[in-house]
């Protein structure tokens, strides 16, 4: 059996010295005579996987002491619930910088609960930059500032945390989380899906500054609410053991790769390779301000969109699935996520070339 070059925008690609170990620990977690999908996630074993997990990443992101790290289910889409549940009070605000399409669905969900104000949006909501600093409507008194640091359909990145002031910031890490250093502290509250760069789908990740815990609304249920589940630590009811357990490994091969600071250069080497090609070449385009160009998923376009399916074709016979942009803005997109080898985009930028050659 041969690996293919997985360009999928998530579930994503795994590192393969993570998946060969889950393959040997599958039946047998270190002479338990089980799996960790078998196992309690109140007994020492299980216990010991989180708290080891939990300190690899607090390690990864030098999370500071006056934050607490969750894990939860319910994705990133459950957050876009949860954030406003945990910290818009009844008849309160929060901004949101809307910048892509994820941002559009975590402003429609926050106004079921308060007053959700687009603090900024590209006209006509053409996501391909993000736009100037001095654009933004910002509300000294909102409860939030939420923000989302790449957008995966469109391709558009904050390198920085936004300057919003004394106002928390929300981020929705998902598709970038890990992928290099952030400054957690900039932060009130940082939550990430696992599927695109930490593990595998099932598991979310939540880290939030101790003073915004403890004032979710009276009607937010136990399982939603940031207090009851940091009380809980994590096990208000049963964690998604499994993806759990793998993220932390994942957590372990980030270290050995270097930290984030590795991460970051690799990423931004591969990242580098697809868009100064895409640049060089007339036959494809990427419509992103160059600035803002996000390093985890790029976005282009065929000269000849005719040719898009016999492109998709032609990758997928190669190797190389999941190159097909989202369905809401078509053309392509490669997600190059952390577990996405260098060799993979050298691969991916020989064929594009040898597509112009035959196709152009």
């Amino acid at each position: 059996m041969s690996r293919v070059f997985n360009f999928s925008a998530g579930p994503a690609t795994l590192p393969e010295a993570v998946l060969e170990q889950v393959r040997d620990e599958l039946l047998d977690w270190r002479g338990t005579g089980m799996s960790v999908m078998e196992m309690s996630h109140r007994d020492k074993p299980f216990m010991s996987i989180a708290t080891e997990a939990e300190a690899d990443l607090r390690k990864l992101l030098g999370v500071p002491d006056n934050y607490k790290v969750l894990f939860l289910q319910g994705g990133a889409t459950g957050q876009f619930a949860f954030v406003p549940m945990n910290l818009m009070p009844e008849g309160g605000s929060a901004d949101y910088l809307v910048t892509g399409s994820w941002g559009k669905k975590a402003i429609k969900e926050a106004g079921k609960y308060g007053t959700a104000n687009t603090a900024v949006r590209p006209a006509d909501d053409k996501f391909d930059h993000i736009p100037a600093r001095s654009e933004w409507k910002l509300d000294p008194n909102a409860a939030y500032v939420h923000y989302t640091p790449n957008e995966t359909i469109e391709g558009v990145e904050f390198h920085q945390p936004p300057e919003v002031g004394g106002v928390p910031l929300v981020g929705d890490f998902s598709s970038n989380f890990l992928s290099r250093p952030v400054d957690v502290a900039a932060h009130g509250v940082m939550y990430a899906g696992a599927q695109k760069n930490a593990g595998p789908a099932g598991l979310t990740m939540v880290i939030v500054r101790d003073d915004l815990i403890g004032k979710a609304r009276p009607t937010t249920p136990s399982i939603f609410d940031y207090k009851a589940v940091a009380d809980g630590e994590s096990m208000l009811n049963t964690p998604p053991c499994f993806a759990w357990y793998v993220s932390g490994l994942v957590f372990k091969w980030l270290l050995d790769q270097g930290g984030l600071e590795g991460m970051a250069e690799r990423n931004a080497r591969k990242a580098g390779l697809l868009y100064d090609y895409i640049d060089s070449e007339p036959f494809y385009d990427n419509p992103v301000a160059p600035a803002d160009r996000s390093h985890m998923n790029v976005t282009f376009r065929l000269a000849k969109p005719d040719l898009d399916a016999t492109f998709l074709e032609g990758a997928k016979a190669a190797g190389m699935p999941g190159l097909k942009g989202h369905r809401s803005v078509g053309g392509m997109r490669a997600s190059i996520y952390n577990a996405m080898p260098e060799a993979g985009v050298q691969a991916l930028v020989d064929y594009m070339k040898e597509f112009v050659r035959t196709n152009g």
